[in-house]
């Protein structure tokens, strides 16, 4: 167990064996780390410190007996990524999954578990389908036609984890399963904090879809989640009330102030349009036109705040106050000082 551990917590830190034994001032050779990783070797106690200070990580951590695997893992990217970025996000991935499985087992069986509504996944043989099935799902959530304030909170309620991390600029989001043992797996959604909350939104619906949606034959997966995001985001019926059942042209400044409205991107909008038919073709092309000539394809007015989830947060500091954990632990598992905690505790900062 040791020896996958210091892998992956070498992966996460994006370092080579030789990279890592430079960090630790060749306290270690990068073949002795080697052999480390591959459980030929166990470090001493002094060269386990180094290894955790390098890898900035806990000793207990390293040590650790929990087994997680990744299964189902999908990338939702822009561009082609080598095995070592991969195997990075992997780990820091897996890395953030653990910490938020472990406050969980400490307060089961309490903590919120996944279970898809009725009559999902949805069989999606056509982009009609995807439609069809982001309205069974607002209906299962009794979420009517409004706009989700919170959405990843919403989400995380239930069951799914989402994971809010800083991650390449090339990577939207992904999708996982997360299995502990013989545990049943846990879906996760990861997110890209570096992107504006109208993108983020985006790619958490989206990722929804991969985990609810079951692409039948020829059907691409990837343009049913794209639809099935759509209409999940942005309610047919809501929008024409808004917009109307045919327009033959709408402005930039309409979008905004939709924008505001629907919380998604103004590019969202003008494909849920074009989408439903309420404009033709040519009129989305002439809207994305302009907004490529005022650089809105990279970055649009009105951004809109990152999603946040604090439900991690709060199952630690719950966790501790039923001293299920204690306060390095708490402090271990929210990547915090002791110092840091106390203050979190006390309301001084914000989580």
């Amino acid at each position: 167990m040791f020896a996958e551990r210091l892998k992956l917590a070498r992966r996460g830190a994006g370092l080579s064996l030789r990279g890592l034994a430079e960090r630790m001032g060749h306290a270690v050779s990068a073949q002795a780390l080697g052999k480390y990783e591959r459980g030929e070797m166990m470090p001493s106690s002094t060269v386990l410190m180094r290894l955790a200070a390098a890898l900035d990580v806990p000793e207990s951590y390293l040590l650790s007996g929990n087994h997680l695997q990744l299964r189902h893992v999908e990338f939702r990217k822009h561009a082609v990524m080598g095995a070592k970025r991969l195997a990075h996000l992997r780990a820091q991935v897996m890395s953030a999954a653990e910490r938020y499985l472990e406050v969980e087992d400490a307060l089961a069986p309490a903590a919120a578990g996944w279970e898809p509504p009725r009559g999902f996944p949805y069989r999606v043989a056509e982009l009609g389908d995807a439609e069809s099935a982001a309205g069974r799902l607002r209906a299962a959530w009794k979420l009517g036609e409004d706009s989700i304030l919170g959405l990843a909170e919403f989400v995380e309620e239930r069951g799914v984890k989402v994971l809010v991390l800083d991650l390449d600029e090339t990577i939207s989001g992904m999708t996982a399963k997360a299995r502990r043992g013989a545990d049943g797996e846990v879906p996760i959604i990861v997110l890209n904090r570096r992107h504006p909350g109208e993108r983020q939104r985006f790619t958490l619906a989206h990722e929804l879809g991969h985990l609810l949606l079951e692409p039948l034959g020829s059907a691409d997966s990837e343009k049913a989640c794209h639809r099935f995001a759509g209409a999940f985001l942005v309610p047919a019926g809501s929008l024409r009330a808004e917009v109307g059942r045919i327009r033959h042209s709408i402005s930039l400044g309409e979008l905004v102030r939709l924008k505001a409205l629907f919380l998604v991107s103004m590019q969202c909008l003008v494909y849920r349009m074009r989408d439903l038919a309420i404009i033709s073709p040519a009129v989305a092309g002439r809207l994305f036109r302009e907004m490529s000539r005022l650089g809105y394809r990279k970055a649009e007015p009105l951004p809109l705040p990152g999603e946040k989830t604090q439900r991690f947060e709060r199952l630690c500091f719950r966790a501790l106050s039923e001293g299920l954990i204690s306060e390095s632990k708490a402090g271990e598992l929210l990547g915090v000082s002791v110092r840091e905690l106390d203050a979190l505790l006390d309301g001084r900062l914000a989580g």
